[in-house]
């Protein structure tokens, strides 16, 4: 549980700095005298502080429920002991639960101290270097409120996550542990039909939140209801959508028995890989969309004040920019986490299947190989998936917030902009990512070449 304890710590820590740097910049930013006048950069503030605090508790909760739920597939025959000596489902799924809110509460309240003391910090560090003064009470009672939803999101996350131990029957005890396979994965029909469901809805509400945006920035809450219900259709439906582009992409990395190996481990249990790769999924569409939507803003501004972006404004964006940048990063370190964690646990399950393998006379440096590559096979997926999504999402989030808004000298509105893309923030996540791969990878590769093949075939 330390890996779900670190992304609880982590995603608590993520909302209680957002909602304390958020409210220094509206106060800096209302302070200024270009653009502090009138209400709507208070309320654009505001806005954002909400929305980005949404932000990572959604990450938090989709990488929880994944995470407790290979959990639950690895503990399938431990589970089902424990229903042949008279447990009820429901009792060891409670059990899952529990253990969930304890994670949750531990998380929240390391996340609580270390966001106030981050926070604090950068309040600091801005005074030395910028200059930068305002008046603006740091520790107030709103920075209980991520921590409380971090702790009970995790809760409903080991809840849901649990969901499988109601299909586990005692009869499997007398097997092993896996993951549903692609032909059981293929017959959750009602799981597709609400992803597909959800996925529509969402494109809709983005549709509608972009229209709204001539009007009013509050159509970036449309736009943002619009994000939150395709995503979750993506990620309900990661085990429909994933396995098509997981295919195309193991053609990338040749026919030796390793690469093989990996794409089929990839493609033979689509949930546990469709779980591996929507967290990755989820961190580089982040990412990618706030730099997409910092550039599609500029462009927004510079339409809207006849072609020329102001010098003092463009800073200003730019700076806003740069800090949100780096919040919504930490958004990237708890997907990232959540990747290491499920391809750890993964390994750690077929330790008789990777036994095998080398009963069969692979050779430890072919399942290390093997490993990587399936790493590196979800990671390059999930990437280019991400990127797409990305510059879509913040495209929206751009255009659904700003297109409404005249900005001097000309004051033009509403305006509409094609997605700005800043080509260097896309080299970097490719990068961050190819070394995300490599890092994911060290502890799963060690484990699977330290057990021998007599010892794991006994398993």
């Amino acid at each position: 549980m330390g890996a779900s304890i670190l992304i609880a710590a982590i995603s608590a820590g993520f909302g209680v700095l957002l909602v304390a740097v958020t409210g220094l910049l509206g106060a800096w930013l209302t302070a200024d005298p270009y653009i502090g006048s009138g209400d709507t950069v208070a309320i654009v503030v505001a806005i954002l502080s909400v929305l980005l605090v949404g932000v990572a508790v959604y990450v938090a909760a989709i990488v929880t429920a994944n995470t407790f739920a290979t959990i639950v597939a690895g503990r399938t025959r431990q589970i089902a002991l424990l229903r042949l000596i008279g447990a009820s489902a429901r009792a060891q799924r409670a059990e899952i639960a529990r253990q969930g809110l304890v994670v949750g509460a531990i998380g929240a309240v390391i996340g609580l101290v270390g966001g106030i003391a981050v926070a604090a910090g950068l309040r600091f560090a801005a005074e030395l270097a910028w200059g930068i003064e305002v008046e603006h009470d740091l520790l107030q009672p709103v920075l209980l409120a991520p921590a409380v939803v971090v702790a009970l999101t995790t809760w409903v996350a080991a809840w849901a996550g649990s969901r499988r131990v109601l299909d586990v029957t005692p009869l499997a005890a007398l097997g092993g542990s896996a993951p549903r396979t692609a032909d059981e994965t293929a017959g959750r029909r009602s799981r597709r039909i609400a992803s597909i469901l959800l996925f529509a809805i969402g494109a809709v509400f983005l549709g509608l939140g972009i229209v709204a945006g001539f009007v009013t920035p509050a159509g970036v809450i449309v736009a943002f209801v619009g994000g939150i219900f395709s995503f979750t259709g993506l990620s309900l439906g990661a085990g429909l959508v994933m396995p098509p582009l997981l295919r195309a992409t193991g053609r990338l990395f040749g026919r030796s028995a390793p690469a093989r190996l990996a794409s089929e481990n990839a493609l033979r249990y689509p949930e546990r890989s469709s779980r591996m790769a929507i967290g990755v999924v989820m961190g580089v569409t982040l990412v990618t969309m706030f730099a997409v939507a910092s550039e599609s803003v500029k462009g927004v501004v510079a339409a809207s004040a006849g072609g020329e972006l102001p010098p003092e404004l463009g800073q200003l964006l730019d700076t806003f920019a740069a800090v949100m940048m780096a919040l919504v990063g930490i958004s990237a370190v708890i997907a990232a986490v959540g990747l290491v964690n499920l391809l750890t646990i993964g390994i750690v399950q077929r330790t008789r299947e990777l036994g095998l393998l080398r009963a069969l006379g692979l050779t430890a440096a072919q399942i290390r190989r093997m490993v990587v590559l399936e790493a590196a096979h979800i990671t390059v997926t999930a990437v280019t998936f991400g990127l797409l999504l990305g510059v879509a999402y913040g495209w929206a989030a751009a255009q659904s917030l700003l297109g409404s808004v005249p900005m001097p000298p000309l004051w033009l509105s509403p305006t509409f902009v094609l997605p700005g893309i800043p080509w260097l923030t896309v080299a970097g996540v490719v990068v961050a990512t190819a070394a995300l791969t490599l890092v994911a990878a060290v502890v799963p590769t060690r484990l699977a070449t330290r057990v021998t093949p007599v010892q794991a075939l006994a398993e």
